[in-house]
């Protein structure tokens, strides 16, 4: 079984320098969580092929936000720092919240469902369908989290309040021209 990717939380990770990042602030409003990611996603160059996912996995983390840490209070804020080349995307998230206070309980969570997965423990595994906590609703799942860890190749890290996350996707570049052996 190859590694079990972690969440963790670390401030002083250099996923968190904004510097040459663009920024946009909007209201917790959940009804807008599409309309704020098209804002953002629309400065991605046409380079990209995964557009539609790289657009997928940033509406979900701004509806985490909305939704688990400002608790769609439209008073509070989402700050959305974010830069695109063909190469990558770096996105930083911060809402107002107190901050994702089971990452371990995830972490362990998402191992044991793991584990359930490599080993075809699939009676075991009807366990670990969906991660709740004494916050969620019928909808919340974890499933979010689950796809984010697999989508963002280059990392995916909460700050030290955990109220906000940096991550970063590189992208596979195409090579043109003829390839010359020796």
């Amino acid at each position: 079984m190859e590694e079990i990717k972690q969440l963790r939380s670390d401030g002083n990770d250099p996923l968190f320098d904004k510097s040459n990042m663009m920024y946009k602030e909007f209201p917790s409003d959940f009804r807008q969580i599409r309309y704020f990611t098209l804002l953002i996603v629309q400065s991605a160059p046409l380079e990209i092929k995964e557009i539609n996912l790289l657009e997928q996995q940033i509406s979900e983390i701004i509806k985490n936000g909305v939704k688990h840490g400002n608790n769609c209070d439209i008073n509070k804020k989402i700050h959305v720092w974010y830069s695109f080349s063909p190469s990558h995307a770096h996105i930083i998230v911060e809402d107002e919240g107190e901050g994702f206070k089971d990452l371990e309980k995830w972490n362990e969570f998402n191992t044991k469902r793991l584990e359930c997965l490599h080993n075809s423990n699939f009676e075991e595994l009807a366990n670990y369908v969906t991660f709740r906590t004494k916050k969620s609703d019928d909808q919340d799942g974890g499933n979010a989290l689950f796809a984010a860890m697999e989508y963002w190749n280059g990392g995916f890290v909460y700050n030290d309040k955990r109220n906000g996350v940096a991550m970063l996707k590189h992208f596979q570049q195409k090579r043109h021209g003829v390839t010359v052996e020796n």
